[in-house]
């Protein structure tokens, strides 16, 4: 009896793999001046609209666990891109906040990565974003 191959379906969590891979070699390329790593880029761009947030917040917010993320916030710090400092009212929390340099490079961040948005998805209609957003939600979601 032979058996029959039967054609699999492309897998959506490679297909996103592959395109986390592709967008992280072009921000790579396009941030290259900052001297930044993947990580740097995800922190300071979470930081961009200008809100201190604790460790655990930004850790949620780029998907990293605080210990993790501590030392992505030790080289943003020594570079002077960000501070630390006590929440006011719970010394036990810890704010992190940019700096004006910090402010510069996440603008730069967040401008190349609506720039690279724009070129990759602007041509698709609104739904299909809308549902690509649904997707990454339901997949972040699972892994938490």
């Amino acid at each position: 009896m032979k058996s029959e191959s039967v054609p699999m379906e492309p897998s959506a969590l490679l297909a996103l793999q592959r395109a986390t891979h592709a967008t992280l070699q072009v921000l790579a390329a396009e941030l290259a001046d900052l001297e930044l790593t993947a990580s740097e880029i995800n922190a300071l761009a979470n930081l961009a609209d200008g809100r201190g947030r604790t460790v655990s917040q930004l850790g949620a917010a780029v998907g990293s666990r605080p210990t993790t993320l501590t030392s992505v916030l030790d080289r943003l710090e020594r570079r002077g891109h960000i501070t630390r400092g006590p929440r006011a009212g719970d010394r036990r929390a810890v704010v992190v906040e940019l700096t004006e340099s910090g402010r510069l490079a996440a603008a730069t961040i967040r401008r190349t990565l609506a720039e690279l948005e724009e070129r990759a998805l602007g041509a698709l209609p609104p739904e299909a974003v809308t549902g690509f957003h649904t997707v990454l939600q339901a997949l972040t979601e699972e892994s938490s």
